[in-house]
């Protein structure tokens, strides 16, 4: 959510207008994330979050902006994108791909409470049954294939002990990729990037999940123990969080029971979900890209948690 892209406000009012959309009346840049270029747009009828796409290309953007207004027509609180007069959802501007979607009610919660773990749980839990009725088929942009891919170029920037620490657990991950087990896992469409900050909560509820742009097929398990590493860990020491974790199986499996094979492989999966954000956010520290509000993460929460499931680190 960082602004790679400068926008006037002449700009994105000439933009509304053909979109058939109202005259914006404010315009205000989005912190917080590094992939794409995203501004809140308020105008007299509705808020709406603007998206300009600086990496993923016209190929490959259907599968999300379709895959949103799958779940949305299905009642769940996800953006839906907007269409213009011919039904298009994905646009152009500045040269770039760009999609408008409502704006969703409340604001992100970055201390959970077992109540919000359990709600999340529920949710991903509907997203992954709703999402077998969905026909487009796009590998996980950052699963296993990715991450053999910029290994090698990391390992070159890294001190030795991370440089072992990046070998033997991606060794680890392609062997468990292999296994019998892992080929029994549930697949289909999954968020693949369901972090705090990409919930919202209204009055304590459930009100909206947003930023679908890693979304993919892949295991459903992966999808788990992504929020399980991020929203039942504590804050300070990353250690897992009994309770959360309780409460959001709990509720997940309250609408889809796990598989045996799913039981059986959720720790080695949890490691696979924090060595993914290892990876990116080191690369995000070590190739940066330019950009007016770009924060990179620290990749350092996620190598702890990493070596906490890999048993190394008291």
């Amino acid at each position: 959510m960082a602004v790679f892209t400068e926008l006037s406000f002449h700009e994105v009012t000439s933009f509304f207008r053909a979109l058939g959309l109202a005259a914006p009346r404010s315009l205000r840049g989005i912190t917080g994330g590094i992939e794409n270029t995203n501004y809140f747009v308020d105008t007299d009828d509705e808020a709406y979050v603007l998206t300009l796409f600086e990496r993923l290309t016209s190929e490959h953007l259907p599968f999300y902006l379709y895959f949103m207004k799958h779940l949305a027509v299905r009642g769940m609180p996800v953006p839906d994108p907007v269409a213009d007069a011919r039904g298009v959802i994905l646009h152009m501007l500045k040269e770039r791909p760009a999609v408008v979607v409502n704006r969703l009610p409340g604001a992100s919660e970055t201390e959970p409470t077992a109540a919000h773990c359990r709600s999340v749980g529920e949710f991903l839990a509907r997203l992954h049954v709703a999402g077998r009725e969905y026909q487009r088929q796009q590998a996980n942009p950052r699963g296993l294939q990715w991450w053999n891919e910029v290994a090698p170029v990391l390992g070159g920037r890294l001190p030795a002990g991370l440089r072992s620490l990046l070998s033997t657990e991606l060794v680890f991950q392609n062997e468990l990729a292999l296994s019998s087990s892992y080929r029994q896992l549930p697949t289909g469409p999954i968020h693949a990037d369901l972090f705090r900050d990409n919930v919202l909560f209204e009055r304590g509820r459930l009100s909206g999940v947003i930023d679908f742009y890693f979304a993919g097929c892949d295991t459903f398990l992966f999808d788990i123990a992504v929020c399980l590493n991020d929203w039942c860990v504590d804050g300070l020491t990353r250690r897992a969080n009994v309770e959360r974790a309780a409460a959001f199986l709990d509720a997940y499996e309250s609408v889809r029971p796990l598989t045996s094979s799913e039981h059986k492989l959720l720790p080695a999966m949890q490691r696979a979900a924090a060595f993914r954000f290892w990876l990116s956010r080191l690369w995000d520290v070590h190739l940066p890209r330019q950009a007016a509000l770009l924060k990179p993460h620290d990749p350092g929460d996620f190598e702890r948690i990493l070596l906490m499931l890999r048993g190394e680190f008291a």
